[in-house]
């Protein structure tokens, strides 16, 4: 038995982002976005077509954390009405601080409480959210979770909430144009690490695993040519559509192993989300090969019949686009690498994976 869901409205294609405003349809609303010129061009195109918004939040960071959250909390709580709409234009950490505002009540202080204790959810508010991804990493459009950092406790939250669900996911790929090569890698690999983790999961099912064969396919032919061709609209397009696919399918797995040890990762030497969750794929793949037949067969569906030869492939591809599959690289050491490991086997999206203990450590590498 298995089930498959996700009730977002999905719009997609050039020229999407200027019907935002249908989508908008006369709601007071809160527009979300970084404070660069870049996303100010773009939020002028939103309020000339759909009116002028109750108020703008622009203060959001990469990996939105409760320092910055409170503050962006407390201009929410300010000026939005209870039926305001937030529209969240940006990356992830953009739609992710956007589901924090939509869970605020009188700030992020009830917001806090439910990510540190599990309880007290009947006190969170409830805004319908309108995503609109400039980047093609998260997949978060299509997700009803966001990640929350405690910088200061060195911890990493997911404030998960059926009601966190966009009720529209707005991909222009036009929009990330003019995303640089680091960016582009990062992001999009971040986006082949959902895909791949959704596939070498326990709550993997046929819907899931369609999704995800497709974007890791993608992905890994589509984001080599475009770091060579960024203004390349069809590979825009490409990966793009990709990473929503990877979405669609982790939105019912959520991630696993390498996504569970790359979270202190982050915290600690400030690896770049996608860099950290991505660089140990190829071991992941060696621990997993053999370990269950509906696995192997979509893997196969990716990679071809040699297993072995895949995490060659999946290797080359990383090193190619510059990133180093060595946790060393990245300032960790052989015996904090090991208990990372253990721990992150330990953890949450660690207990999704479908590998074991044994098979990952013989396949340890530094």
């Amino acid at each position: 038995m298995w089930k498959y869901d996700n009730p977002v409205e999905i719009r997609f294609g050039q020229g999407t982002f200027d019907m935002v405003n249908e989508i908008i349809d006369g709601r007071p609303y809160c527009l979300v976005t970084y404070g660069e010129p870049y996303f100010e061009e773009l939020g002028l195109r939103v309020t000339h077509k759909a009116s002028a918004p109750q108020l703008i939040v622009n203060n959001i960071t990469p990996n939105p954390d409760f320092i910055t959250l409170t503050k962006s909390c407390q201009q929410f709580s300010k000026k939005a009405s209870s039926d305001c709409v937030i529209v969240a234009l940006g990356g992830g950490s953009v739609i992710d601080a956007a589901k924090v505002l939509a869970s605020s009540n009188n700030g992020f202080t009830p917001v806090q409480h439910f990510l540190e204790t599990g309880k007290g959810e009947s006190q969170l508010g409830n805004h319908p959210i309108i995503a609109i991804p400039t980047t093609a990493g998260t997949g978060s459009e299509v997700t009803h979770w966001a990640t929350v950092w405690d910088t200061n406790g060195q911890k990493k939250y997911s404030l998960a909430r059926k009601s966190l669900y966009p009720t529209h996911a707005v991909v222009d790929p036009e929009l990330m144009l003019g995303l640089p090569k680091d960016l582009t890698v990062s992001t999009g690999l971040d986006a082949l690490s959902h895909a791949l983790e959704s596939i070498w999961n326990r709550n993997s099912n046929p819907v899931s695993a369609n999704h995800a064969v497709f974007a890791a396919t993608e992905m890994m032919s589509a984001l080599p040519k475009l770091v060579d061709d960024l203004q390349n609209l069809e590979l825009r397009t490409r990966v793009a559509r990709a990473c929503l696919f990877a979405g669609l399918a982790f939105s019912n797995t959520k991630t696993a192993l390498a996504h569970s040890v790359s979270y202190p990762i982050t915290l600690k030497y400030n690896v770049p989300h996608g860099l950290a969750c991505s660089f140990s794929l190829p071991m992941v793949l060696a621990s997993v090969n053999g370990q269950d037949a509906g696995c192997d067969e979509n893997l196969r569906r990716i990679f071809g019949d040699d297993l072995s030869a895949a995490v060659t492939r999946l290797e080359r591809l990383l090193n190619d686009l510059g990133v180093s599959t060595q946790a060393s690289s990245y300032g960790v050491q052989k015996g904090e690498w090991k208990n990372l490991l253990s721990d992150a086997l330990a953890g949450e999206r660690g207990k999704n994976f479908i590998g074991t203990h044994e098979s990952v450590f013989k396949n340890f590498a530094i």
